[in-house]
């Protein structure tokens, strides 16, 4: 966190919601953290990937670079959210002796700006992941937290799952080519409800920015799909067209 010689600002800081998704799970990419408990004993929680900004670093660089040396990964989608910034948010502790063992000095307010990014885990590199203690956990299976991280998590799935009915930021978190069932299954994994296959199809389609390759899938039981890819350019050509999906 705090390398040696690095100019920090010890009561900014930047905390990162890393969604992906797979095997029809919505995960979350969680840091292990060892601390040392009250009774002298070290122990391990998780925490959500994040830093302090240095004295010159603009926010939004800041979760990049927390992003890229986590992930390995550049030009990921990103999106702040909102600032927690309560008196008690490091109060815990375990998080106070932490931040101290950590940065060399005692530190009990600290204002954190949240992001969330949205990542295809298969592009995400293993290597970088390992290295930095980081593991993929089920948002509806996210143990205990550091600090009020699991309230930053509540609170950036809320932020994903509005801009998801008005934006097509889903396709970032599936690969190149996919089909309209496995796009409907991550709406219904993301939105937590059950969505009529007949009326996502029909409104999904009706999208320019929705490109049917030649493509089926293959070695499959059913009735073979046709794969599609998004267009991104068609997207920010004709966006002010798009008024969202009411499902």
């Amino acid at each position: 966190m705090n390398l040696p010689g690095r100019n920090i600002n010890l009561h900014i800081s930047v905390d990162c919601v890393i969604f992906g998704f797979s095997t029809n799970q919505l995960k979350v990419l969680l840091i292990k953290r060892a601390y040392t408990n009250t009774s002298g004993t070290l122990s391990n929680d998780h925490k959500l990937p994040g830093d302090f900004i240095a004295i010159k670093e603009d926010l939004d660089l800041a979760a990049s670079r927390t992003l890229e040396e986590l992930t390995g990964l550049k030009d990921i989608y990103l999106q702040q959210f909102a600032f927690f910034g309560r008196p008690d948010r490091i109060s815990k502790s375990m998080d106070i002796a932490w931040l101290t063992e950590t940065t060399g000095h005692k530190i009990q307010r600290v204002v954190t700006a949240a992001y969330y990014s949205l990542i295809n885990i298969t592009d995400t590199n293993s290597d970088f992941a390992i290295k930095n203690n980081a593991t993929w956990i089920d948002v509806k299976q996210v143990p205990d937290l550091a600090f009020d991280h699991a309230t930053i998590i509540t609170n950036g799935l809320a932020h994903l799952q509005l801009t998801l009915r008005n934006e097509p930021i889903g396709f970032e978190l599936l690969p190149e080519k996919f089909t309209v069932r496995e796009l409907q299954t991550l709406y219904e994994v993301i939105l937590d409800c059950s969505l009529d296959n007949r009326n996502f199809r029909k409104k999904i389609l009706k999208s320019t920015y929705m490109v049917q390759l030649e493509e089926k899938q293959s070695g499959v039981a059913h009735k073979p799909a046709y794969y599609y890819r998004f267009d991104r350019n068609i997207y920010e050509k004709h966006k002010k067209e798009s008024l969202g999906f009411n499902f």
